[in-house]
């Protein structure tokens, strides 16, 4: 574990990077496992040090709705259960075998209370994650397919070499033969 590398900008003495290693801890997950169901308690977030994962809403219908890829230096947790000690309301999957450093809020608390600067650290993290949300949601309501993918793909220029494409369909709220056409009309210019 490369915590400089994980808490960029920071810096960390001996003490700290002991503190901070004491209270992540280290998990695998293979492609198809699921980290988190809806109904259970979201007691962790994680940091993906290599792999990929999604978070995804089902909705009455049985439609999955996809929330968030994580890949390499992204964080992914079910938020809102998260930080509000409540149920989760969505499920993460493993999509491609994955690395992952898993944190508790209570550690998370007590790294804050112990380590100079990284609260301001997952403040920052935790502001560009709700802009993100702000800029899909928008991106959501006022862009068209074609305009919202070629988005996704700026926002994960690799990532279509590790998801399927009705995941990429899911997150972009069309269906795969739509995504198809998208492709191929993009290509075509």
């Amino acid at each position: 574990m490369h915590l400089q590398e994980i808490f960029q900008g920071l810096i960390l003495n001996e003490t700290h990077k002991k503190i901070i290693s004491e209270k992540l801890k280290k998990t695998t997950i293979t492609k198809g496992e699921t980290l988190l169901y809806p109904d259970d308690t979201a007691s962790y977030q994680y940091y993906v040090e290599g792999g990929c994962l999604r978070s995804f809403f089902t909705d009455t219908s049985a439609k999955e709705h996809t929330i968030q890829f994580a890949i390499k230096d992204w964080w992914i947790s079910d938020y809102t259960a998260f930080f509000k000690k409540g149920k989760a309301i969505l499920q993460i999957e493993c999509i491609q075998d994955a690395t992952l450093l898993r944190l508790s809020r209570d550690d998370m608390k007590a790294i804050f209370d112990l380590v100079p600067g990284i609260e301001r650290y997952f403040r920052i993290k935790t502001e560009s994650y709700i802009s993100s949300f702000q800029k899909r949601i928008i991106g959501d309501l006022s862009k068209t397919a074609t305009e919202q993918y070629v988005e996704f793909v700026n926002t994960y220029p690799n990532i279509e070499q590790l998801v399927k494409n009705y995941h990429i369909a899911s997150y972009l709220g069309i269906t795969s033969e739509s995504l198809s056409r998208i492709r191929k009309e993009i290509t075509k210019k």
